[in-house]
């Protein structure tokens, strides 16, 4: 029986699947995770469908994203401990990476390195840049590649298994997200901007706190 095409972006990245195979989940997973803005993320959960539907070997899909996630995350480690103040002081502006927020970033990961680095493979932005953030703290390597594989088993279970099953079930799936496409997308838009608009919210309101009071605190000399 012919499948049904894949439903919104995930159309939209199946030919780069279609025609490179596993090489695309390697590669993309790969150069994603040391901050390569390419959709890594998005080709796994493709694949996974694609495994689902009985196209490729499910197995060799959850093994190869597992150790290009391991391998990238592990490149972006390095690229933050071997050069990645010279680079965010010289480029880090261009991504919005100052170096205010690095160095609030690197504290973060001190406290809280190993949890970090494991639930950062579900967080979009913060998978991309977890690798190097590490390394820039100087979280030890032996510490960061335990944790880090652990969240790339998590991560890479948790995308097979979910496109496992919506690629066995297809056909059934498929009518039902194109009735409801728009809904969701509308619903998943309202959600998006309270998020900012709460973020944005909160943000002005550390600022204000943080502004020192210049009214009322002169002194005389």
């Amino acid at each position: 029986m012919t499948q049904p095409p894949l439903p919104g972006v995930l159309a939209d990245v199946a030919p780069i699947l279609d025609h490179w195979g596993y090489l695309a989940v390697a590669g993309l997973v790969f150069i994603e995770d040391f901050g390569v803005p390419v959709p890594g993320e998005t080709i796994l959960i493709v694949a996974a469908v694609y495994a689902g539907a009985g196209r490729i070997n499910i197995v060799l899909v959850a093994v190869i994203a597992f150790f290009a996630a391991v391998l990238g995350d592990n490149v972006g480690y390095a690229i933050g401990r071997f050069g990645g103040h010279r680079l965010v002081e010289r480029y880090g502006r261009y991504v919005l990476l100052t170096p205010a927020r690095v160095e609030k970033a690197e504290g973060f990961f001190t406290r809280h390195g190993g949890k970090v680095v494991t639930v950062a493979r579900f967080i979009e932005g913060l998978r991309q840049a977890n690798g190097i953030i590490a390394g820039m703290a100087g979280m030890s390597w032996r510490r960061f590649l335990i944790f880090n594989a652990l969240g790339a088993a998590l991560w890479v279970g948790a995308w097979v298994t979910f496109g496992g099953l919506a690629g066995a079930h297809l056909n059934t799936l498929y009518p039902a997200i194109q009735r409801y496409e728009l809904y969701v997308l509308t619903a998943m838009a309202v959600l998006l901007l309270f998020l900012i608009g709460r973020h944005l919210y909160h943000r002005r309101h550390r600022d204000a706190k943080r502004q020192p009071d210049v009214g009322g605190h002169g002194g005389g000399r």
